[in-house]
């Protein structure tokens, strides 16, 4: 990937580019006809684990949109697989553990495992999309926090009440959990950089329900391990998560070449509080996607400005596609952004 030009890789490096580089979370998804053509022939786990079908979905909103970036198809959850956790991702409800964990003595019953030996599947599929791609390749993996928070809530929670009491009355196991969670983490993206990923980026979705004095005390450790073990991997890495406003000095403590924010917060703001000492991921709001053209462009105007052409934005939402976002505009974003960011 380095002989080819690529301006996300030279964002990721906060390097100067021509162009600011544009790839959206989910951009393979659900509000794609061509995706649920293909979707309707698998349950999720099952495409997950599909080599082929993996690699056909990950190549979609590249030639369909002309993204900068692809990001490997696949499922925060699937980790579980290799611990034979017993779950399911439910339709419309997302990932349903079947047993939660409770206590140490369940964190203990956690099947420990070699993620080349148990999800081949992985780097099979990146091997493949190697072969296909003309630009880098984003592996990813979900953070020790959120994979947990499905653990032990069982399925998404609104208020991961059930994760938080875990970790503040039984700290012993949650430290166990936790290093559990982050020795499999970086097999994880290890697996799939020794594949030919070119980025990796944790995702810790739910991190956001911590005060950053507990995110101090129960993550940063871990997640400071974490990150220092993936630099040694050789690749850039991006640290996003959601609700991370008052998180995102500490985020950045614990490491990531690029920090994602979420749409809630000014990009500006966020990256000048950052020092500019690591590049910035986002921020358009997904549901301004089913807005008018004007209000499109003058978010992203928005966002562009408050990146004010520094070295090492890359342009992306502040979370996933929606669901019935018009496939239209997503290519109008895309458009827009390396139209207006090369002026």
């Amino acid at each position: 990937m380095s002989e080819i030009h690529s301006p996300f890789l030279s964002a990721c490096r906060r390097e100067a580019t021509d162009v600011t580089p544009v790839w959206l979370m989910r951009q393979a998804g659900r509000y794609q006809a061509s995706y649920r053509a293909i979707r309707a022939k698998y349950s999720m786990l099952e495409l997950c684990q599909t080599p082929e079908a993996v690699v056909e979905v990950t190549l979609l909103p590249v030639h369909q949109f002309g993204v900068d970036a692809a990001i490997l198809f696949s499922d925060i959850t699937i980790p579980f697989l290799g611990m034979e956790v017993d779950f399911d991702i439910a339709p419309g409800v997302g990932p349903v553990i079947e047993q939660p964990l409770k206590n140490a003595e369940d964190v203990a019953g956690l099947r420990e495992y070699v993620a080349g030996e148990r999800l081949p599947f992985i780097a099979e599929s990146v091997q493949l999309l190697k072969k296909e791609l003309n630009v880098p390749l984003i592996g990813f993996a979900g953070a020790p926090f959120t994979l947990a928070a499905y653990l032990i809530e069982g399925k998404p929670s609104k208020d991961f009440k059930k994760v938080r009491q875990f970790m503040f009355t039984q700290p012993a196991a949650w430290n166990s959990l936790m290093e559990f969670l982050t020795k499999v983490t970086v097999d994880y993206l290890a697996l799939q950089v020794q594949a030919g990923a070119d980025v990796v980026q944790l995702f810790d979705s739910w991190i956001g329900a911590l005060h950053p004095n507990f995110y101090r005390q129960y993550m940063l450790p871990h997640m400071s391990l974490l990150f220092s073990e993936v630099k040694k991997l050789g690749v850039p890495s991006v640290h996003f998560g959601t609700g991370t406003a008052s998180l995102l000095s500490v985020m950045k403590e614990a490491g990531g070449d690029v920090i994602g924010v979420d749409w809630r917060t000014p990009l500006g703001e966020s990256w000048k509080g950052l020092r500019y000492e690591c590049g910035i991921q986002g921020n358009l709001d997904p549901a301004v996607l089913f807005a008018s053209r004007d209000m499109i462009q003058s978010e992203i105007d928005r966002i562009l400005d408050e990146a004010a052409g520094r070295s090492g934005h890359i342009f992306n939402l502040g979370h996933g596609v929606l669901p019935g976002t018009p496939e239209e505009n997503v290519k109008f974003v895309v458009d827009y952004v390396h139209e207006r960011s090369s002026r």
